[in-house]
């Protein structure tokens, strides 16, 4: 009997188990349905994707509320009117970044052009940035506004000094030039001369700005369940001991290190095939009920080599797993629980370009992390093979400790 041997007999026994091919194919599918379906959800409800600026009006004269539409129409900020006495208190709780206050008699004086000044109000920890974004926003938008005061205070007080010349030579009138003038403003607010279009290279917008739901979840939950058949492996040793076949299996010419192989292999299989369900399932499946498609990206043997290393993984966790429990509880709950919090950790559940914001290192200290971060790399910003190196030779460390410590540590009894 050889490890080729132990493998075919426990994958026999595996998928005789109808319990079992529902855990491993069933249930990923259902958390891909339900978290993919979620997220399109939330992606679908938010859809102004514009700054708030918090605007605390002391004026509420025309020109204020022009400038205040004008700023809402600029395209990247959206006005939230606001109370002053709010304003302040949420600035200095570090609710609210930034906001605006338009002083009182800001119309007058902008008609009368006399000189006046707007307040824009900035945390020091606010987005640098986006405050300077902000800030040329307002800085145009009042520009404009001056001129154009400046433009028709010019015509009217020429309309005024050829007030008593003869009608038929009244071209620039108290009443007909800032008319006309205001009639061109507003034909160029509706039809300007120069329009600017920006475009944003596909590879430098962030991953979490271009992705689609099922790119998130797919690989997430495949990351989970794969290394989720972990206890499987374990389950299968402890019923070896269980029975006596491991001490059996000491008469026949097999090394410890063969005969534990013998037992990683089925997992291996079943790792994969849980992959190609599940990856087929959100190419297939997901566009068939209405949700986007999850693609293999641009490099498709890349993915098919973490899925294998990611499967080899697993199974020496599984290995390590069945060294160190010593009851079937450990194996079944203990073993549970923390794989589903190496998940958890791992970000198969949260994006792991958000939850190392929070986490940072810490995620690295499960192999659940290095393959998320491969698949991510990938599926997500079309990484090339190049980039993944250092998650595989993570994933390649994590089997071999896996392995090595389990073969050290087990015992046949």
């Amino acid at each position: 009997m050889n490890a080729l041997h132990i493998a075919v007999k426990d994958l026999e026994i595996l998928f005789r188990d109808r319990g079992t091919a529902i855990q491993l194919l069933g249930l990923p599918l259902i958390f891909i349905l339900v978290f993919s379906g979620a997220l399109q959800t939330l992606a679908s409800g938010q859809q102004d994707t514009r700054l708030p600026l918090a605007v605390i009006d002391e004026d509420s004269g025309p020109l204020a509320q022009a400038l205040k539409d004008d700023i809402d129409a600029s395209g990247g900020i959206y006005v939230v009117p606001t109370e002053r006495a709010a304003a302040e208190s949420a600035l200095d709780k570090g609710e609210l970044a930034r906001a605006l206050f338009i002083p009182p008699g800001f119309s007058a004086d902008v008609t009368a052009g006399r000189s006046t000044r707007l307040r824009l109000i900035s945390r020091p920890d606010a987005h640098a940035p986006r405050t300077e974004a902000v800030r040329l926003v307002i800085e145009g938008v009042a520009r404009d506004m001056a001129l154009e005061s400046q433009i028709l205070l010019s015509l009217q007080q020429m309309g005024e000094m050829m007030a008593n010349i003869p009608d038929a030579f009244a071209v620039l009138a108290v009443e007909k030039g800032p008319a006309q003038a205001r009639a061109q403003f507003e034909a160029s607010r509706a039809r300007p001369l120069v329009t600017l279009t920006t475009v944003v290279p596909e590879r430098t917008v962030a991953a979490e700005e271009v992705t689609t739901p099922a790119q998130l979840a797919v690989p997430s939950f495949t990351v989970l369940f794969v290394f989720l058949t972990a206890q499987a492996t374990a389950r299968s040793i402890y019923d070896e001991k269980r029975v006596g076949s491991f001490r059996r299996l000491l008469a026949s010419p097999i090394s410890k290190a063969e005969l534990l192989i013998g037992k990683m292999l089925p997992n291996v299989i079943a790792s994969l095939i849980q992959v190609v369900v599940i990856f087929g399932f959100g190419m297939v499946g997901l566009p068939l009920l209405g949700q986007p498609a999850f693609s293999l990206g641009n490099a498709p043997l890349s993915v098919a080599l973490i899925a294998l290393l990611m499967a080899f993984c697993s199974s020496g966790l599984g290995i390590l797993i069945a060294a160190l429990a010593r009851t079937e509880n450990q194996i079944g709950g203990l073993s549970a629980v923390i794989l589903w919090a190496m998940g958890i950790l791992g970000g198969s559940f949260i994006p792991i370009f958000y939850l190392e914001r929070f986490l940072g290192p810490l995620m690295r200290v499960v192999p659940h992390y290095w393959a998320n971060s491969a698949f991510t790399a990938l599926l997500v910003r079309g990484a090339g093979p190049g980039e993944v190196l250092p998650q595989m030779l993570a994933l390649l460390i994590f089997t071999s400790g896996f392995f090595a410590v389990g073969v050290w540590k087990f015992e046949f009894d």
